[in-house]
């Protein structure tokens, strides 16, 4: 068992972790919740030894291996994808040539009766069962498995990892971890890079997954269909339940309401006993029934209400100026990089109020189009585009675009202009920086930090038409629950690519998948784009059945 006893760090001035211990069973869940910067990665970062705790310690087995996945990771691999994802696991692969060697020692010996020609067969039969036991015989399907599972096509199993991007790269990494056979997987925001259909496959995955589980998410659904157990971090503490995320909010509040009602309670009896003495404590005759109220109230074991952070963004966009009806219409619209098309005579028109949600596999061009309607790529085709329009867009890696020497206040003032240069500090404050947080550089601020800075440059100026590119990757479940109310209430027409479900629910009205330099269209939100998908996965199920039987 992984053991976390009486850990405490200190960042920034205050307590990240007081005291704080933590369990690890070999069949645990275990989501890791709660706001940006209150400890959730560095938890991860303590038991990999990446760093040290100012007190407490760590405990684990011997022999017991951990695969770590951060948010983000730098490779020089020139290796092939296949290639890179096999390195995870050298073990095999030294077995097997332990195997190859006892193999070719007895093909070359004559002394079958010799105690030496004995021992290499006990060792070639221990190599071979040892190799058998961690599924060597297989290894290649698991690899093209877990490869596809995660979105690759058979084609990239021999491209290089230096043609992919850093989003493809972590997936590779992901695939390593997953084959290796942990005893224990730490994953941080795994879903940050993967596309509704790699997050359905890895959630079956790490369902079937023989180890322990600590992952780190904002991602609602994700943690619910994984999880068996959830630990939220708040102000130095943590509260553990073992109950997958949904539960463990209603138990926590729960917890929360008879607390405060507990508390309530006691302090009706503190006051009637201190008015109580207030009144009689000059009475002689009263004189030891009050001295025993006092002891009482000495004695009395106080109820506390845990202190929480109620802190988060308050914002709405502004009153949009008015548009056309008709916001963008695409004809025979094409888009290739090099020789690789990625859309194809496409057609495809927003109207003035329209929210739609871009969906598909990374790479089917969701980010391309998005681009496109943003005029940031040319193309071939037509797009026209409608009067009065007043775009606001933000691209996938945004926040990693703003200027890192820059402070928090930088960004803003040299955006702003007019009346709202005066009302920057409010604005800042309603995004959570406020006081000296206003003069931090960019290059120290958190993921979600950068997300919510990049969010509150964009309502310096009214907008009408709203392009979101991942805009929810590093943002806690408290902010991305702000940002969506602010979008259901935006009052223009709004396009957003996104892989979270939970957040996409009742947010759009239209859902648009990319597929094959294709796209087709669905009414209505993901949840209703989904439940297609089964339809028409069992209706193809269905015609495939028939086919065969004919046949």
């Amino acid at each position: 068992m992984l053991t976390l006893t009486n850990i405490s760090i200190h960042f920034g001035g205050r307590y990240l972790f007081d005291n704080v211990s933590v369990a690890v069973g070999e069949n645990d869940r275990i989501g890791l919740i709660g706001r940006n910067g209150t400890g959730k990665s560095t938890l991860l970062k303590l038991i990999m030894g990446l760093e040290s705790p100012e007190s407490g310690k760590i405990t684990k087995p011997n022999n017991y291996k951990i695969g770590y996945l951060p948010q983000e990771i730098k490779t020089t691999s020139t290796k092939t994808i296949f290639q890179e994802t096999e390195s995870a696991l050298d073990d095999l692969k030294r077995l097997e040539n332990e195997i190859n060697q006892y193999t070719r020692e007895l093909e070359e010996r004559t002394d079958y009766e010799s105690d030496a020609y004995m021992r290499i067969i006990e060792k070639l039969t221990e190599a071979s069962e040892h190799f058998h036991l961690m599924g060597g015989q297989t290894i290649e399907a698991e690899i093209e498995k877990v490869l596809i599972g995660l979105g690759f096509d058979r084609t990239d199993f021999t491209r290089g990892m230096n043609e992919f991007s850093g989003g493809w790269q972590m997936r590779v990494e992901l695939a390593k971890i997953l084959l290796r056979q942990n005893d224990c997987i730490l994953l941080d925001e795994p879903t940050n890079h993967l596309d509704i259909e790699s997050i359905r496959w890895l959630e079956a995955f790490l369902k079937t997954y023989k180890g322990a589980i600590l992952v780190v998410s904002h991602d609602r659904r994700f943690l619910d269909n994984i999880t068996n157990r959830t630990i939220e971090f708040s102000l130095g503490k943590i509260y553990d339940m073992p109950y997958p995320y949904t539960r463990f909010v209603a138990e926590r509040a729960g917890q929360k309401e008879l607390q405060l009602a507990a508390y309530n309670n006691q302090q009706k009896q503190i006051a009637q006993q201190e008015r109580f003495i207030e009144r009689f404590k000059a009475k002689a005759s009263f004189s030891s029934r009050t001295q025993s109220k006092v002891k009482q109230l000495e004695k009395m074991e106080l109820v506390e209400v845990e202190e929480e952070d109620t802190s988060k963004m308050r914002f709405s966009f502004p009153e949009p100026p008015r548009s056309s009806r008709l916001i963008f219409e695409a004809k025979n619209l094409s888009k290739k990089y090099d020789e690789k098309l990625v859309l194809n005579n496409i057609d495809f028109a927003v109207e003035r109020g329209e929210k739609i949600c871009f969906v598909g596999k990374n790479g089917e061009g969701k980010s391309t189009m998005s681009k496109i309607l943003a005029g940031m790529l040319d193309h071939t085709g037509v797009l026209n585009i409608g009067s009065n329009i007043a775009l606001g867009y933000y691209a996938q890696h945004q926040a990693e675009m703003l200027d890192p020497d820059s402070t928090v206040f930088e960004i803003i003032d040299a955006a702003a202009t007019g009346e709202v240069r005066k009302k920057i500090r409010s604005l800042l404050g309603a995004f959570l920086f406020s006081g000296n947080a206003v003069d931090k550089k960019v290059r120290v601020l958190s993921g979600g930090e950068k997300s919510r800075l990049s969010i509150c440059r964009m309502l310096l100026q009214p907008i009408n038409v709203m392009i979101l590119d991942e805009p929810t990757n590093h943002f806690d479940m408290i902010s991305k629950d702000v940002l969506k109310n602010a979008l259901i209430n935006f009052k223009g027409s709004l396009v957003i690519v996104s892989h979270d479900r939970e957040f996409l629910q009742g947010l759009t009205n239209k859902t648009v998948e990319f597929k094959k330099g294709t796209i087709k269209e669905y009414p209505g939100d993901i949840n209703e784009f989904l439940e297609q998908q089964q339809i028409d996965s069992l209706d193809l199920l269905e015609a495939n059945k028939k086919t065969i039987l004919k046949k």
